[in-house]
C-alpha cells in the first residue's frame, strides 16, 4: 500500500549560512589525520570535523534540519501549541531577508489550513498530515521532509521541544559518525550529545516507511510504552542536480551513554552474529551481537512479564506489516547502590506513565508500565542491578521477492543453521523466543 502523495510543494527556505558555505565545499576532499585514524579503527564513534569525508553532508543536513524545523516553529500542525521564543533558535547565524520572505509566503500558501483537519481528533495527524512533502531550496542544496506535521505532532506527544530539536540537529556543534559492523551501506550519524541518531536510507525503505506510517502512529497511541524504535523525521537531500539522498532521524535508544557498558544488536539467529570484541580497558564503542551474550541474561526482576507482553505486541504488529529483519538494541548499565528499588520518585513515575489512560482497565490493555524518572524513559527499564536499554529499530525491510529469493539462497548456503532472512512471522517468534530464554 503505497502512501497518498497529493504533490511536493517547494519553498526557498531560511537557512543558516554554515549549510551555505557546505554547498560551497568541495565534496571530495578528505583530511590526512582522519584517513590515517580510519585505517587504524574502522568502528566507533567519530567526531565529523572539517578533514571528515562526511563533513559537507553533515553541513548540508544541519543547516537543511534548521530550517525545516523552523517551518514547524512558524508553522505548527492545527491542535498543536509549541512554546514561542520571541527569536530563532540560531540568531547569531545569518538568514537572507529575501529567501526568508519567499519562504514565509510560500509556506502560506501551501500549508494545510486548519479547516483540512475537521472532523479529526485534536492532535491526531491527519490524511494531508501524512502526505505532505515540502522542499526547501538553498544555495547549493535542497532538503526535502516528508510528511513533516505528522512528525511535529508525533515530537509533541513525546514532549519533544521543537526548538530543543532545532537545536541538537542545527549547525553549532558537529555529529558524530558511528562506524558499525553492519553489512548496511548506510551512514550513522549522531547529534553531539547523542540523543538523535541519523541514518541514511534507499528509496524503497523510504517508501516502506511511509505506506507503514499511519499504522506505525496508532500503534503507539494504543501501545504509548511500546519498544518501537521513534521516528521523529523522514528527509531527502539533493546536492545541485545530484541524486537523492534520503534520511532519517530517531530517538537514539542508547541516551544517555555516559554510563554504558555493554551494547547489543539482538536478531535472534546465528550466522554473522559475532563481532570481535574490543581489547580490555579499550574506549572504542561496539555494538555486539546474538552470539557475543552466549551465557548472559537479562535480569529484569518484576519488569519481565511487562517486557515479554511488550515483546509479543509489537513483534505481532510488525509481522502484521510484512517485515523482518528488525533487531532488539540492548544496552546494560549498572545501578548505583542509591539508584536500586522504587525509589522517592514513585509517585512522579506512576503520574506520568499512566497519563492519557482513560481508566485502569484502558491502561492495562495498553501494557503500560511504571516508567524510570530518566531522560528517554520510554527506553529504560530497570532491572534489580543494572539499567537496560532497549528498543526495537530497523523497521523498513519488507518480506517481498528480493528476500524470499534470498530466504531461498540462504537456506541451500546454510543448511541447519540460523539466519536472519525468513518470514515475518516466524522472525517475530523467533525473536521473542529468544527474549524469553534470555531473561529473569
Amino acid at each position: 500500500m503505497a502512501a497518498p502523495s497529493p504533490g511536493p510543494r517547494e519553498i526557498l527556505a531560511s537557512s543558516p549560512e554554515a549549510g551555505r558555505r557546505a554547498a560551497a565545499s568541495s565534496s571530495g576532499h578528505r583530511g590526512l589525520l582522519w584517513r590515517l585514524r580510519d585505517k587504524q579503527c574502522r568502528l566507533g564513534l567519530f567526531e565529523i570535523g572539517p578533514g571528515h569525508e562526511l563533513h559537507q553532508l553533515m553541513c548540508l543536513m544541519q543547516a537543511g534540519l534548521w530550517a525545516a524545523t523552523q517551518v514547524s516553529r512558524d508553522h505548527p500542525p492545527a491542535g498543536v501549541r509549541l512554546r514561542r521564543d520571541p527569536t530563532p533558535t540560531l540568531p547569531a547565524l545569518p538568514i537572507l531577508p529575501r529567501a526568508l520572505a519567499r519562504a514565509r509566503l510560500a509556506q502560506q500558501k501551501g500549508s494545510p489550513t486548519a479547516s483540512s483537519a475537521a472532523g479529526q481528533p485534536r492532535g491526531l495527524p491527519t490524511e494531508e498530515d501524512f502526505s505532505e512533502v515540502l522542499t526547501q531550496v538553498h544555495e547549493g542544496f535542497e532538503l526535502g521532509t516528508l510528511a513533516g506535521p505528522a512528525f511535529a505532532r508525533l515530537r509533541h506527544s513525546l514532549g519533544l521541544a521543537e526548538e530543543d530539536y532545532q537545536a541538537a540537529l542545527g549547525p553549532g556543534r558537529p555529529y558524530l559518525q558511528f562506524l558499525s559492523t553492519s553489512k548496511s551501506k548506510a551512514s550513522f550519524f549522531l547529534s553531539h550529545d547523542q540523543r538523535f541518531f541519523l541514518k541514511t536510507l534507499r528509496s524503497r525503505e523510504v517508501q516502506a516507511l511511509l505506506a507503514h506510517l499511519p499504522r506505525y502512529v496508532h500503534h503507539l497511541q494504543r501501545h504509548p510504552h511500546s519498544l518501537l524504535a521513534r521516528l521523529l523525521g523522514v528527509h531527502s537531500l539533493r546536492v545541485a542536480r545530484g541524486k537523492k539522498k534520503y534520511f532519517i532521524v530517531m530517538q537514539s535508544v542508547f541516551y544517555p551513554a555516559g554510563r554504558i557498558s555493554e551494547r547489543y544488536d539482538i536478531k535472534g539467529c546465528e550466522v554473522s552474529r559475532w563481532v570481535e570484541p574490543a581489547p580490555e580497558g579499550s574506549l572504542l564503542v561496539l555494538v555486539l551481537k546474538d552470539l557475543n551474550f552466549q551465557g548472559k541474561t537479562i535480569n529484569l526482576g518484576p519488569q519481565r512479564s511487562w517486557f515479554l507482553r511488550q515483546m509479543e505486541l509489537d513483534t505481532a504488529f510488525l509481522r502484521e506489516l510484512n517485515v523482518l529483519d528488525y533487531s532488539l538494541l540492548m544496552a546494560f548499565q549498572r545501578l548505583h547502590e542509591d539508584e536500586r528499588g522504587p525509589g522517592s520518585s514513585l509517585i512522579f513515575r506512576t503520574a506520568r506513565s499512566i497519563r492519557g489512560a482513560q481508566s485502569t482497565e484502558e491502561s492495562g490493555a495498553q501494557n503500560r508500565r511504571l516508567l524510570p524518572d530518566a531522560p528517554n524513559a520510554l527506553h529504560i527499564v530497570d532491572g534489580p542491578e543494572h539499567r537496560y536499554f532497549l528498543g526495537l529499530v530497523d523497521l523498513t525491510t519488507v518480506y517481498g521477492l528480493r528476500k524470499r529469493l534470498e530466504q531461498l539462497w540462504k537456506t541451500l548456503r546454510y543448511p541447519g543453521r540460523t539466519f536472519s532472512t525468513v518470514s515475518p512471522a516466524c522472525y517475530a517468534r523467533r525473536l521473542c523466543q529468544w527474549v524469553e530464554a534470555h531473561t529473569e
